[in-house]
């Protein structure tokens, strides 16, 4: 087949494959991505779906404008607005397919072959294999706990001049680490100095545990003269209400978002309208703040079980900053002990011990810690964790003859 030269810049997820070995009986998976389906509010979407058929069946279940369903974005600004996003209207945002179609539409809107993206180093790796589709050269910029270092980045964005700069501010995927109070200013004022555009993904914000994380960039943009007008925010309900859903929003400067919203009409015409008006209903019930509650104090004690297991199974084997946030763990092997040191024998080490996580390798677009790994504790309970983290203790100093078992 005459397939587009563009697919020779990407290939299959490397976390979609590692998931057709998760068949085997009795695995405890921590490689996934994605909430608990456990902890989904079943009730209250059934009443939210109802009430969609019920006061407007017409607009739930017919063709609806590109930009979204008007209830539903009235409902997002209001629920950014709690956040501290006070000053985003309706108009200013647009539903889309999850917020990965968002970050597609930034590809497809601002990204030529050969154009320069600075991405944290690591990152999501559905943002590396995106913007690679559409030719970007991809640059990575540092990080540590306190998120990407700035002053490293300003370097890059002097020496690069890139098309955009892509951020994960709040606990990264896969890092985990959230960007301070003090970098945010500092990522708005180099926008706005640069006249670079900044990407603000922000699925993850809302699961924090205990003390909230720094407002936004978007909230806080109204601090930096300039800065608005070169920053885009993706948000998503899929991480706290439901994936399934398929429901995210951009919120981009007028002349971006009328073009994010013309390429939408291209790829899907409309974000499911029904989806939108159960989302629409389920946010104006009033329900999203206890589900909140309940998630957070779930992944709270899933994260604390983790990181107690892993000290305690791996010791000075593995490095990693307890989660404050989020849905992962992102962790560095060390080689104490005489204990495996690359992320990808350790995973195959451990599939033969019955459990999996990603390797951090593929994370990263251009020099991979190949040390690194990424372990989600958001399906499993505790005690599963325990026992998953039991079976990473004994993978650790296991044969690699076993990487087959």
């Amino acid at each position: 087949m005459p397939f587009a030269k563009r697919l020779d810049q990407v290939e299959t997820s490397a976390i979609r494959e590692l998931f057709k070995l998760l068949g085997k009986p009795g695995i405890i998976s921590f490689a996934g991505g994605f909430p608990d389906s456990a902890m989904f509010d079943v009730e209250g979407l059934c009443q939210a779906s109802e009430a969609a058929l019920r006061h407007e069946p017409g607009a739930a279940l017919q063709y609806g404008a590109t930009e979204g369903y008007q209830p539903l974005r009235e409902q997002l600004a209001r629920f950014m607005a709690h956040k501290g996003a006070q000053d985003v209207a309706p108009e200013g945002l647009i539903v889309t397919t999850g917020s990965q179609q968002a970050l597609d539409l930034i590809g497809k809107t601002l990204i030529d072959p050969g154009d320069k993206v600075i991405v944290e180093g690591p990152t999501f790796l559905a943002t590396i294999q995106c913007f690679r589709l559409y030719g970007a050269e991809l640059v990575s910029a540092p990080i540590d706990a306190d998120g990407v270092q700035v002053d490293r980045l300003e370097q890059l964005i002097q020496q690069h001049r890139p098309k955009l700069v892509y951020l994960i501010p709040t606990f990264g995927n896969p890092s985990g680490a959230t960007l301070s109070l003090a970098r945010r200013r500092r990522v708005l004022e180099l926008a706005a100095r640069y006249q670079t555009v900044v990407v603000e993904d922000d699925p993850y914000g809302d699961l924090y545990f205990g003390e909230a994380p720094p407002p936004s960039l978007l909230a806080l943009s109204h601090e930096v003269p300039g800065s608005r007008d070169w920053l885009v925010h993706c948000g998503s309900l899929s991480k706290v209400l439901a994936p399934g859903l398929r429901v995210g929003w951009l919120v981009a400067p007028p002349e971006l978002l009328a073009r994010a919203t013309m390429c939408k009409q291209f790829s899907d015409a409309h974000t499911s309208t029904f989806a939108q008006a159960t989302a629409a209903q389920y946010l104006q019930a009033g329900r999203m703040p206890a589900t909140l509650a309940h998630v957070r104090a779930v992944y709270a004690e899933r994260a604390r079980a983790m990181g107690d297991a892993l000290r305690g199974e791996l010791g000075a084997a593995i490095d990693f900053v307890q989660p404050r946030g989020g849905l992962f763990v992102w962790a560095r092997l060390t080689g104490a002990d005489g204990g495996v040191a690359d992320g990808r024998e350790f995973a195959r080490r451990a599939i033969g011990q019955g459990v999996a996580f990603v390797p951090g390798t593929p994370f990263f677009c251009a020099e991979p810690d190949h040390a690194t790994l990424r372990l989600s504790f958001a399906t499993a309970d505790v005690d599963r964790i325990r026992e998953g983290v039991a079976r990473l203790g004994r993978a650790l100093h296991a044969a690699p003859a076993l990487q087959e078992a």
